[in-house]
């Protein structure tokens, strides 16, 4: 007997997000007009910072490739979910289900590391400028990019090696790891060792590394005699903080903690805010608080905009 459709199932069903009927209309509302926001926002950015010489620099280079990834993220997931909110049909198969874990993984965790990059880029930039250039830059981000894909990769491997017997109902409203794991029917410690192998890399050591950045950063400003250098170096560095906490506040609460905490309900909530809001705040929290993007935008768009 072929017992193959008992544990790979052809397809999944993805639960929504809300199971309240009267709410469909407000969320659908909602998504497409964060969704919308997100994407105006990014690649406003990446266009801004394309076509102005002055924000051809190290800082810009790095604010291109998070806007990039805020893009990247939210496309893994978002559409998916307007089209389920439109036509009624929460159905992914299979092979689109491995393929948006793969990009969702790839692009999460290049955000991580990214982060983590920009962080030792501020802490160059104010305690050894004299190191501070392009090169090193573009090699930290490749750096990313291809840690990234080992670790997605890895995921992958071990997260579909498991045996689902025939259950195809994800209690989530996009594939990832912790759902996909909850509806396995087969041993899963493979899969729990790769989630706890990975998160030095993808966890807790960057953390650890922004953390000693910061550290030397504000102690080197403390040393400043200048108090128009001092708000100066802060100002640099408030809204890359500002990022780094929504982001890793919301990874570290979904995947870095013991299995037998995860609860999907309350999960859900905070995954709505990391792959919606998040990428659609990222672009406001930089732009608001940079001058040099805010006259980008008032060339490019040939008015002038309130400071």
């Amino acid at each position: 007997m072929d017992t193959s459709n008992e544990t790979t199932p052809s397809v999944f069903i993805l639960l929504p997000i809300f199971n309240l009927n009267e709410w469909h209309y407000l969320l659908l509302t909602f998504m497409l007009i964060t969704y919308s926001f997100t994407l105006m926002g990014n690649v406003l950015i990446i266009l801004l910072i394309f076509l102005e010489p002055g924000l051809q620099t190290p800082m810009y280079f790095f604010l291109g490739n998070l806007s990039l990834l805020d893009l990247g993220q939210t496309t893994t997931t978002v559409p998916q979910i307007i089209v389920h909110l439109v036509s009624g049909m929460n159905i992914i198969s299979y092979k689109r289900c491995k393929t948006q874990l793969f990009f969702f993984l790839l692009f999460i965790g290049t955000e991580t590391l990214l982060l983590t990059a920009m962080a030792y880029d501020r802490y160059v930039a104010i305690c050894n400028p004299l190191r501070y250039h392009v090169k090193m830059c573009a090699q930290l981000v490749s750096a990313t990019w291809l840690t990234s894909s080992l670790n997605a990769t890895v995921h992958i491997i071990f997260t579909f090696r498991l045996s689902f017997c025939g259950v195809n109902e994800i209690n989530y409203f996009f594939c990832d790891i912790p759902p996909l794991v909850a509806i396995s029917c087969g041993d899963i410690s493979d899969s729990i060792t790769a989630m706890l192998a990975t998160s030095p890399v993808m966890g807790f050591g960057p953390v650890m590394c922004i953390m000693m950045s910061y550290i030397h950063i504000i102690w080197r400003i403390l040393k400043m005699t200048s108090s128009a250098g001092m708000k100066k170096a802060f100002s640099t560095c408030a809204s890359h903080l500002t990022v780094v906490l929504l982001f890793f506040g919301s990874c570290l609460f979904s995947y870095v903690r013991p299995i037998s905490s995860y609860s999907l309900n309350k999960d859900r909530i905070i995954a709505l805010f990391n792959n919606i809001l998040s990428p659609m705040l990222n672009p406001l929290i930089y732009t608001l608080r940079n001058k040099d993007v805010k006259m980008a935008l008032r060339k490019m768009i040939g008015k002038k905009l309130p400071s």
